[in-house]
């Protein structure tokens, strides 16, 4: 074994001795490996070890090689590294699949002799992707704000009848407390439903597009917050002979994302914002996830006997949080309570949730 020497960069060896005995130390390209005995508890050494590594710019991890415990402390960074290609290519062919879905929104005509002319689409696009991108934004300031490691928004193209399943921001740090947890969480639905609401106002005082049914749907159905817009603004949903102007329906799309993400289970954002709410206790109300969104597609089936084929999505969004249940929610550092500001705006967050709620979000010609 290599003789024992006082890392350099790291947290001294002192530092660590009343939860971790240390009796070799190594570096590793970049990396810090600290070689011990744990004298407390995995959860009490985190916390006592995490604050002290993160002080000296370092990201740490207790593992286990080859029979031995080891600290293993990586350098922390929140910036951006040079240009994160991976996320300007998946922009740029979300773009493309967004243009090429508000063909038919538009009820559009684009040839082989004019490819640009699928730019006429192009408010349908930028609404779509402004409420996807203004809602992961969120996330990601939040994130820098609280010194978390955090990834640019990957926008998910896909030739669905939107052009895309979503975007995502990937998490590399562990989050240091739930006041943390709840801020990054929150702001993500609070950026996103924003920018849906004026998209939505805006979109209602545009045009209606003189086209019937799209994509094999006999329509949208709106959710009360979209009706209040509409009521507010003087705005038609239901135009004679027509639909909606489609930057009404990138409006929908964020408001539905913004329901969907505000379920409270796993690491989804509602799932965030209980764990930081009720601490441990959230693994109990995310369990209940599941049921309820069976319940929900049952109830709908056989009760108010809609076709399967309109509420097929709550019954996969209930495999989806059976998985999400199973995987468990985002866990902080420090887990003391959060305040009762923070509280009232995680209320107020779930409410604005139920207001982009329909039980039946479309329905088929």
């Amino acid at each position: 074994m290599d003789e024992f020497e006082e890392p350099r960069a790291g947290p001294p060896v002192y530092a660590l001795r009343s939860v971790f005995r240390v009796y070799e130390t190594r570096r590793e390209g970049d990396r810090l490996l600290y070689f011990g005995d744990p004298i407390v508890s995995p959860d009490a050494l985190e916390r006592h070890v995490w604050p002290l590594f993160r002080e000296a710019g370092y990201e740490v991890t207790l593992q286990v090689r080859t029979g031995e415990h080891v600290l293993v402390a990586e350098p922390r960074s929140t910036g951006l590294d040079g240009i994160p290609w991976t996320n300007v290519v998946m922009a740029l062919l979300t773009v493309l699949t967004t243009l090429f879905a508000g063909v038919e929104w538009y009820d559009a005509t684009v040839t082989l002799d004019d490819p640009l002319s699928i730019l006429q689409t192009w408010p349908f696009a930028v609404a779509v992707l402004s409420v996807l991108g203004i809602h992961e934004l969120g996330h990601y300031a939040m994130s820098r704000y609280h010194d978390v490691n955090a990834t640019l928004p990957y926008f998910i193209p896909v030739p669905t009848i939107f052009g895309t399943m979503g975007a995502v921001i990937k998490m590399k740090g562990r989050i240091p407390d739930r006041e943390a947890l709840f801020d990054i969480g929150v702001a993500g639905p609070l950026a996103g439903l924003a920018a849906a609401i004026v998209v939505t106002a805006v979109g209602l005082q545009l045009e209606p597009v003189a086209a019937g049914p799209v994509y094999g749907l006999g329509g949208l159905n709106y959710p009360p917050l979209i009706q209040f817009i509409a009521t507010v603004t003087g705005g038609e949903l239901y135009p004679p002979g027509g639909r909606v102007n489609p930057v009404v329906v990138g409006g929908w799309v964020g408001m539905f994302v913004t329901f969907l993400n505000l379920l409270p289970v796993g690491q989804l954002d509602g799932g965030h914002l209980v764990r930081a709410m009720l601490g441990r206790r959230q693994e109990t109300v995310g369990a209940l996830v599941p049921a309820g969104l069976f319940g929900l597609g049952g109830y709908l089936l056989f009760v108010q006997e809609e076709t399967l084929q309109s509420i097929t999505l709550w019954f996969f969004w209930g495999f989806v949080a059976i998985a999400l249940a199973y995987a468990g929610p985002a866990t902080p550092v420090l887990d003391d309570a959060l305040d009762r500001r923070r509280m009232a705006v995680g209320v107020f967050t779930f409410v604005l949730g139920l207001l982009c709620f329909t039980p039946v979000p479309f329905t088929f010609v």
